[in-house]
C-alpha cells in the first residue's frame, strides 16, 4: 500500500502594519488595493509585500572633538525581480527600519510605472546632517558604505541623492566601494558631480518631471499651463528646482515654504530672487515683496496646483478637507496618506501620485548609469529629450488605465508597477 502526501507551503509572514498614517501603513494599504484589483492570490500579495533583503547595520563616528557616536544605518532591498534594487540614501534624524521598507516598496512601483530595469530598495541614517561638520559627513558615509559593501553594487543596488545627502555623499560612497575594490567604479552610485560620472541634469531631473507631468494632466483638462497658479511645499532640492521650472515654462508661482516657515505673492513669487535669498539666508522667511505664510495655510490656498515637496504624510485627515487645490501633484514620497487620499477624492481633487510625478530622478539615475557602463556621456538636450518622452509616456499609460477601469490615477500607477512587477517574477519563477 502506498500513500501520498501533500507538501507543505509555508508562508512568510506580512510584515506587521503600524499606525495608519506612517509611510509603511500608507505603502501597504496601496499596494492592497492594487492587489485586489489585479486578483491575485495571497502568496503573490504576500511576496510583493515582504522586503527580500533588509541591512541594518550600526554607524560608529569619531567626532572632530574626538567624541564617538553611533547611529543606526539601513538598507532595504524590497524587489530584484526586474533587475538591480535602486533607490536613495537618506540622513534625517526620523529615519527608521520602517520608513526605508516603505520608501522601498515605493521605488519597487516607480521603476515598473516608468518602465526602467531596476527593483525597489532604500538606505538611510538616523543622523540630522545639519550638526555635523562635512568631515564628520564623510566619515558617517565612508563607514556605512563599508558596512553594507556585502549587498550594493553596480549589478547589485545601486544608491542616489536623497534627503539630506547630495552628490558629494555620492561620490564618498563611490570612492570608499571602488577603492575596496582596487578600480574606479562610477556606476555603483548615480546623482554623482559630473567630475567623476555623474550625468548632466541629474540635479534637476526630479524637478523636470514633476512639470512633465503636472503639463500633461492640465493638457487632459485643456488648461495651459501658464494660466494656473502654483503652491509649493519644500523649498529643497525638489521644490526649489520645481518652482524655477513652472515660473520658466509661465506658471505662476504663488507660495513655497520650507522647515521655518513660507511666503506668498498673489501676483506671483520672483522666484529666480527668491533662490538668491535662499541662499544668503538659509530659508524663504523673510523675502521681501511677499507676505509670510505657514506650512499649513500654504496646504490651503486656493490654487490650481498644490505640490507637496517636502516630507511624508503632510495631507492626512487634518489637512485634507482644507486643500482647495485643483490638482495636487505628489513631489515628495508618501505626503499624502490613505485617509487623506480618500478625503481628497471625495472632495474632486486629482491626485498626480508620488510613484509617477517624482520618477523624473530615478529616470536620469538610469540614464546616468547606462552613460556609467557605457563610458560614454549624452548632451544635456538628449537627456531632457529622453526624460520629457518617458515622464509623458508613463503618464499616459497611467491615464489610460485609469479612465479605462474607473480608478484614480494612483490605483492606476500602482497596479501597472505592480503588476510589471509581479509579471517579471512570475516569468522568472520561485527557486529551487
Amino acid at each position: 500500500m502506498t500513500t501520498t502526501s501533500t507538501p507543505t507551503t509555508l508562508v512568510a509572514e506580512a510584515p506587521p502594519l503600524v499606525a495608519d498614517a506612517s509611510p509603511l501603513a500608507t505603502a501597504h494599504s496601496q499596494l492592497t488595493r492594487a492587489v485586489a484589483h489585479l486578483g491575485y492570490a495571497d502568496g503573490l500579495h504576500q511576496m510583493l509585500a515582504t522586503p527580500r533583503r533588509e541591512t541594518h547595520v550600526a554607524v560608529p563616528l569619531r567626532r572632530d572633538s574626538g567624541e564617538t557616536v553611533l547611529f543606526h544605518g539601513f538598507r532595504v532591498q524590497h524587489n530584484v525581480s526586474r533587475g538591480p534594487g535602486k533607490g536613495g540614501l537618506r540622513y534625517h534624524p526620523a529615519v527608521d527600519i520602517d520608513e526605508v521598507r516603505a520608501l522601498a516598496m515605493w521605488m519597487t512601483w516607480k521603476c515598473g510605472i516608468v518602465d526602467l530595469p531596476y527593483g525597489g530598495a532604500k538606505g538611510g541614517i538616523g543622523i540630522d546632517p545639519r550638526e555635523y561638520s562635512a568631515a564628520e559627513l564623510e566619515r558617517v558615509t565612508r563607514r556605512y558604505t563599508s558596512e553594507i559593501m556585502p549587498v550594493i553594487g553596480p549589478d547589485t543596488d545601486i544608491m542616489a541623492p536623497d534627503m539630506g545627502t547630495d552628490a558629494q555623499t555620492m561620490a564618498w560612497v563611490m570612492d570608499t566601494y571602488s577603492v575596496n575594490r582596487g578600480f574606479t567604479i562610477p556606476a555603483v552610485v548615480t546623482g554623482k558631480p559630473l567630475a567623476v560620472g555623474g550625468s548632466l541634469g541629474r540635479g534637476t531631473a526630479t524637478s523636470a518631471g514633476i512639470v512633465h507631468v503636472t503639463a500633461a494632466a492640465l493638457k487632459e483638462a485643456d488648461v495651459p499651463l501658464p494660466e494656473v497658479s502654483v503652491a509649493i511645499q519644500g523649498f529643497g532640492k525638489v521644490g526649489g528646482h520645481a518652482a524655477s521650472i513652472f515660473a520658466d515654462r509661465g506658471a505662476r508661482v504663488v507660495a513655497v515654504s520650507d522647515q521655518y516657515g513660507g511666503v506668498r505673492a498673489d501676483d506671483g513669487l520672483d522666484v529666480e530672487r527668491l533662490q538668491q535669498h535662499v541662499e544668503a539666508t538659509g530659508s524663504v522667511v523673510g523675502f521681501d515683496d511677499a507676505d509670510p505664510i505657514s506650512n499649513a495655510e500654504l496646504l490651503a490656498l486656493d490654487v490650481d496646483v498644490l505640490v507637496p515637496a517636502a516630507l511624508e504624510g503632510v495631507l492626512d485627515e487634518s489637512t485634507a478637507p482644507a486643500v482647495r487645490a485643483r490638482w495636487v501633484v505628489e513631489g515628495a514620497n508618501g505626503p499624502t496618506t490613505a485617509r487623506g487620499d480618500q478625503i481628497l477624492a471625495s472632495n474632486g481633487v486629482v491626485v498626480v501620485p508620488d510613484v509617477l510625478a517624482n520618477a523624473g530622478g530615478v529616470v536620469v539615475s538610469y540614464f546616468e548609469w547606462v552613460q556609467a557602463n557605457q563610458t560614454y556621456w549624452w548632451s544635456e538636450q538628449e537627456i531632457a529629450e529622453k526624460l520629457a518622452r518617458r515622464m509623458s509616456s508613463a503618464y499616459a499609460d497611467v491615464s489610460m488605465l485609469a479612465r479605462r477601469d474607473g480608478i484614480s490615477l494612483r490605483d492606476a500607477a500602482l497596479v501597472i508597477g505592480v503588476q510589471r512587477t509581479a509579471e517579471a517574477h512570475e516569468t522568472r519563477g520561485l527557486y529551487p
